[in-house]
């Protein structure tokens, strides 16, 4: 199977060398995707709850140029700089995702690119087509 490189201008544009996802088959793998407006390259706020819903909305425009849907996420790692703010998180994700939920890990991290409070990756499996 051929690597397939997923770009969209409807999320941050790549700040090193990654590409936002890259497709084998029906699997994508999502980059990590921290609280940047797509169209300033800027943080959307200060705000946790406003970082949170930005990370959602860039990865649900990656899931979507790769063909799927933030629902198909599979796996969603989430990494926060300060582990108390998991209950927003929390909110924030029932918003984005129905059940089934994907599968997910949360953790502490000292630190994030250019200063995020948040960052999410993740796996997306798309749904077969035969």
């Amino acid at each position: 199977m051929s690597k397939v490189i997923i770009s969209t201008d409807k999320a941050p544009a790549a700040i090193g060398t990654y590409s936002q996802a890259v497709k084998i088959g029906t699997t994508v793998y999502l980059s990590g995707q921290i609280p940047l407006v797509p169209d300033t390259m800027a943080f959307i706020s200060e705000n946790f709850r406003d970082q949170a819903v930005q990370v959602f909305k860039n990865l649900k425009a990656v899931c979507e140029a790769a063909g799927g849907e933030l629902q198909d996420m599979v796996k969603v790692q989430i990494y926060l700089t300060d582990l108390s703010q998991f209950a927003v998180v929390n909110e924030v994700m029932a918003d984005f995702f129905r059940e089934p939920y994907p599968a997910r890990a949360a953790i502490e991290v000292k630190g994030l690119p250019k200063g995020a409070q948040i960052e999410i990756d993740g796996v997306m499996e798309l749904p077969s087509t035969d």
